[in-house]
């Protein structure tokens, strides 16, 4: 049977306003992929577009003016690339008669809408960890590292040496500086043990409280002289239907990423990566919720939809680190 088309469905803003602790569960989970790349709307769902070499945005021209002479101006050159964006959704069905039997105990529109949204939302996130993590894109000694220590080994593990080593590689790259560490929560949990790390916290005069798992995230960024880390602590089940579970994390324990990322979405701003978000067509980028009645079942179907594509823009901005845990 084919799917209604977007006419005939009812967009539901009510159920999607009360996300509001569904979402916060979400960002405890760790989700991270629209902050790992931050959002860009298009008015296309496909089409070219233009980068600035990493060499340009470091160009030095001359600035003197003499007297009836113009300013310098700049030139720049763009490399072309292209984006093309792809449809994403979930639906669930919401039975007629379910929905009365468990009226007393749950909202089953909203139970529905919240599962089609952690499909739609869980699927970004591993699309973006598929990218970034990523040792074919990332490949050769300018690009990534194999650690010879990994951080779960808490005595020998030299993190802050593998990461400054890791900003240095980037810098001489790109002549931008790194301002991202991107890791799973298993590796975050290893950083918080690791001697190098405590012993730095300590010395700045955090005291002995840090070895009671007194660090922070914000801490740990210090550390490394970071402006941020991004931890990814959503899990997915890795086995196949009606198999018994296999829980992994969607990003890797075996890589770290040091990065820089952006926060806006002014595209003159350098950063590994952004999401481009085709909204011409009712597209949210958390996903659009909509209902339509599917009488044949006798089920209300809630369906959660989104339309992006993911790009890695400048490689030279991003060391992969491997190894990281045993």
């Amino acid at each position: 049977m084919p799917s209604p088309s977007s006419s005939l469905a009812t967009l539901r803003p009510d159920i999607a306003g009360s996300f509001m602790e569904f979402d916060l569960a979400m960002n405890e989970a760790g989700f991270i992929w629209n902050k790992v790349m931050p959002v860009t709307d298009v008015t296309k769902a496909s089409g070219t577009f233009g980068i600035i070499p990493v060499e340009q945005l470091l160009q030095a021209r001359d600035t003197a003016r003499q007297p009836g002479s113009r300013y310098a101006r700049g030139n720049f050159t763009f490399q072309t690339a292209t984006f093309a964006c792809t449809e994403h959704g979930a639906e669930e069905p919401v039975d007629d008669r379910e929905a009365q039997l468990y009226a007393e105990y749950f909202d089953a529109e909203l139970i529905a809408g919240m599962r089609a949204a952690h499909a739609v939302r869980q699927n970004a996130e591993k699309r973006v960890a598929d990218l970034l993590f990523n040792a074919t894109t990332w490949n050769g000694a300018s690009l990534t590292t194999g650690v010879t220590h990994e951080w779960d080994d808490a005595t020998n593990a030299t993190p802050v040496d593998d990461v400054f080593a890791a900003r240095a590689k980037v810098y001489d790259g790109s002549g931008i500086w790194p301002d991202t560490l991107i890791v799973n929560y298993k590796v975050f949990l290893n950083l918080l043990k690791c001697d190098q790390v405590i012993e730095r916290i300590e010395s700045a005069g955090a005291g002995s409280s840090s070895r009671a798992g007194q660090i922070t995230v914000e801490m740990l960024a210090q550390v490394f002289n970071l402006r941020k880390i991004l931890v990814g602590g959503g899990s997915r089940n890795s086995a196949n239907e009606g198999l018994t579970a296999t829980p992994v994390q969607i990003w890797s324990d075996e890589y770290a990423m040091i990065c820089k990322t952006a926060d806006t979405a002014d595209f003159r701003e350098p950063c590994i990566g952004r999401v481009f978000h085709y909204a011409e067509d009712g597209s949210s980028v958390n996903g659009t919720v909509e209902t339509y009645r599917e009488e044949a079942i006798r089920s209300d179907v809630v369906r959660v939809r989104h339309d992006v594509d993911e790009k890695v823009l400048y490689t030279q901005l991003g060391h992969l680190l491997s190894n990281i845990t045993t």
